[in-house]
């Protein structure tokens, strides 16, 4: 499945704000759908929503739908869990774990990254700092994201205020695995931000408010998928 998504990523985590639920959920995945597919050639949209609500938008979008948090758990008695089975049961392509606000440990990551190779689905691994990043690109997940959660919701993406955590967690990381994906989050707001990431060595961003608080979600998908392939199309043109 990582192989069909194409870079630069955009993923939309949608956390559980008022437009992250029920129709105004559906109609954000719907508004990032429509721009996943004018540039599917050549980038990817990624929608995160609830748990309650993955089922109604992999079933109704066609775009890559992940799971927002997955728990390290087999099937049993575990009320209230989320094990990876559920998450592909309900359409889900992938799932994003150790977010700074549900942080989980280094060997429940291993466990979720091992049994998601089983199932066929994505791993999207986040990291507060290089070490951190470094350290869980050796357990081999499909995607790392770096994001200090000092700036997570402050609209100050950290690809611009503090561009030195991603380039050194890029290099860091690069020692121990050369071909996990690398994106960039924390604080992503606007078009130049999504830019700079790339720029910065990353593949693409991890989002959240910019979106889902945004009146106008379909045009800031779109604008940070089109400064990501300008960004793209910059680093080519300067190593050719």
């Amino acid at each position: 499945m990582i192989r069909e998504l194409k870079a630069p990523l955009l993923v939309i985590n949608f956390k559980v704000y008022d437009s992250s639920i029920g129709r105004r959920a559906l109609a954000v995945g719907r508004a990032a759908e429509k721009v996943h597919l004018e540039f599917k050639n050549s980038a990817t949209v990624v929608v995160a929503p609830p748990a309650t609500e993955l089922r109604t938008l992999s079933e109704s979008l066609e775009l890559p739908v992940f799971a927002q948090h997955a728990d390290p758990v087999a099937l049993g008695a575990y009320t209230g869990a989320i094990p990876l089975e559920a998450v592909k049961e309900a359409g889900a392509a992938g799932f994003i774990a150790n977010h700074s606000e549900r942080r989980i440990r280094l060997d429940e990551i291993s466990f979720l990254i091992e049994k998601s190779r089983r199932l066929e689905l994505v791993s999207l691994v986040c990291a507060s700092k290089p070490i951190e990043a470094a350290a869980v690109s050796t357990l081999e997940p499909d995607i790392v994201a770096i994001e200090p959660p000092e700036l997570i919701g402050t609209g100050l993406a950290v690809s611009r205020v503090k561009p030195e955590v991603v380039t050194s967690s890029v290099a860091l990381v690069r020692r121990y695995n050369k071909d996990v994906t690398i994106l960039t989050g924390a604080g992503i707001s606007s078009a130049e931000d999504a830019e700079a990431a790339i720029l910065l060595g990353t593949s693409g961003v991890l989002v959240s408010s910019a979106v889902m608080k945004a009146q106008d979600p379909e045009k800031v998908v779109r604008s940070m998928v089109e400064a990501m392939l300008k960004a793209t199309e910059k680093l080519g043109s300067s190593r050719a």
